[in-house]
């Protein structure tokens, strides 16, 4: 019997646009993989998300979840808890809250290193701002001698 290969699926939800990300099989590198549509429906939007992860062969999801930065959830933190108990509800893959506050500013700092201006910009924001988060997420769940060693 061979053993499945795990690959994580970062999620940055927001009901215009949904920013995905993917890890590789070693668990150690988050890549930029698919920006969605949201339709603003919680439930719909983690029906699109739960498809699209299984057709990418994800075997867990991980969420940011928007905290502001006193830690305190706003709309936006409320919104994407609907998101996450609706992706939960599908079944099939474990559903990790990952913090991403700062996540889009990091994002928004390699967008400003790679010069991307107007659409491009925006077409690439939400599945960077994905990457980091699933990138954080990966590097806080690696073992300590694993650390820094690529």
């Amino acid at each position: 019997m061979t053993r499945r290969s795990q690959r994580l699926a970062g999620v940055d939800y927001g009901a215009r646009r949904i920013g995905l990300a993917m890890s590789d099989t070693r668990l150690r590198l988050a890549s930029p993989a698919a920006i969605l549509s949201g339709a603003g429906h919680p439930r719909r939007d983690a029906q699109a998300v739960h498809a699209w992860a299984l057709e990418n062969e994800a075997t867990e999801l991980v969420v940011g979840m928007p905290l502001n930065m006193d830690g305190t959830a706003g709309p936006q933190a409320e919104l994407t808890r609907r998101f996450i108990a609706a992706l939960r509800a599908l079944g099939g893959l474990p559903v990790h809250e990952w913090d991403e506050r700062l996540s889009t500013f990091r994002a928004d700092e390699l967008l400003d290193d790679l010069g991307a201006r107007g659409r491009r910009r925006t077409a690439r924001r939400d599945a960077l701002a994905a990457q980091v988060i699933l990138q954080s997420f990966l590097d806080a769940r690696a073992p300590a001698d694993e650390k820094g060693d690529l």
